[in-house]
C-alpha cells in the first residue's frame, strides 16, 4: 500500500494560519472570561429569562422546520414540476441574506400593514412583530433551509426501489413515506433538525429587526449579549460561552455523519 503523500511546508503553514484564525477568537473568550462570576451571571433574571426564551422560541422553530420542511424537501427532491429550481433558491436564500434583510423583509411580509400581516391582524388578530410569535418565525425563516438540504440530500440518495416495491405491495403514497422514506432519512432529518435547532438558538438580526429587544419576551440569548456587550462586557463574555458550548456539541455530534456525506 502506497503511504499518503506529504503536503509541501507552505500548504502545512497556511493550513496552520487558518486554524489559528478560527482559534484565537475562541481562545480570547476562553482567557477573558470572568469565571469567578460566571455563575452569578449565567443565574441573573435577565440571563434565565433570555435562555428560557431562546430554548422556547429555537425549539418551536425547529419543529415548525421539521412539519413544513420533511414535506418541502420530498417535493423538491422527487418532483419534476416547472419552477423547482428556482423554488429551491427561493428556500435556500436565508442562508445567504444578510439576517437584517431578512427581518426588514418579514416585517414587510407580517407586519400589521404587511402583505399577510394585515390580514392576520384583521381577521384573527395576529400580531407578530415584537412578540415571541415573530421570534419563532424569525429563527424559523432562517433555520428551515439547513433542514431542507439535509432531508432532500438524503432522499435523493435513497435507492427509489424499496418505495416502488412497497408501493406495488399496495402501500399508499403516505404509507409509503411514513413507513419506508421517513426511517430511511431518519439520520439526516436528526442531523438537519440539529443544524436548524443551533442555527435558531444563534439568530439575532431577523430577530432583533422583525421582533425587537424586550426582556422576557423577544429578548434571546444573542440579544442579550449584544446588550450586555455595551454595558456589562464580562457578562456578554459569560453568556457567549454558552452559545460557543452549544455550537461545538452540535458540531461534534454530527461531524460522521459530515464525513460519510
Amino acid at each position: 500500500m502506497t503511504p499518503p503523500r506529504r503536503p509541501p511546508a507552505f500548504a502545512l503553514v497556511l493550513a496552520g494560519l487558518a486554524i489559528a484564525f478560527f482559534a484565537l477568537p475562541i481562545i480570547g473568550l476562553l482567557q477573558r472570561a470572568p469565571w469567578s462570576e460566571v455563575w452569578s451571571d449565567l443565574t441573573s433574571e435577565t440571563t434565565v429569562d433570555a435562555l428560557r426564551l431562546s430554548l422556547v422560541c429555537s425549539l418551536g422553530a425547529t419543529t415548525l422546520s421539521v412539519v413544513f420542511g420533511v414535506p418541502l424537501a420530498w417535493g423538491l427532491a422527487r418532483l419534476d414540476v416547472p419552477g423547482r429550481r428556482l423554488a429551491r433558491a427561493v428556500v435556500t436564500l436565508p442562508m445567504v441574506l444578510p439576517p437584517v434583510v431578512g427581518g426588514v423583509a418579514l416585517f414587510l411580509a407580517f407586519g400589521r400593514r404587511g402583505l399577510v400581516g394585515q390580514y392576520l391582524d384583521e381577521w384573527f388578530g395576529i400580531r407578530l412583530p415584537f412578540s415571541t410569535g415573530g421570534v419563532i418565525v424569525s429563527e424559523t425563516f432562517v433555520a428551515m433551509p439547513f433542514l431542507v438540504i439535509a432531508v432532500e440530500a438524503a432522499i435523493r440518495s435513497l435507492d427509489q426501489r424499496y418505495e416502488d416495491a412497497a408501493a406495488t405491495l399496495g402501500a399508499r403514497p403516505f404509507t409509503v413515506f411514513r413507513r419506508v422514506t421517513l426511517p430511511m432519512v431518519a439520520p439526516s432529518l436528526a442531523a438537519g433538525a440539529a443544524l436548524s435547532w443551533a442555527r435558531a438558538v444563534g439568530e439575532f438580526g431577523a430577530t432583533i429587526t422583525f421582533a425587537g429587544n424586550f426582556p422576557g419576551k423577544t429578548q434571546t440569548m444573542p440579544l442579550a449579549i449584544f446588550l450586555a456587550f455595551e454595558t456589562h462586557p464580562e457578562s456578554a463574555i459569560a453568556l457567549s460561552l454558552v452559545l460557543v458550548a452549544i455550537s461545538v456539541v452540535v458540531l461534534v455530534s454530527l461531524r460522521d455523519r459530515w464525513l460519510r456525506a
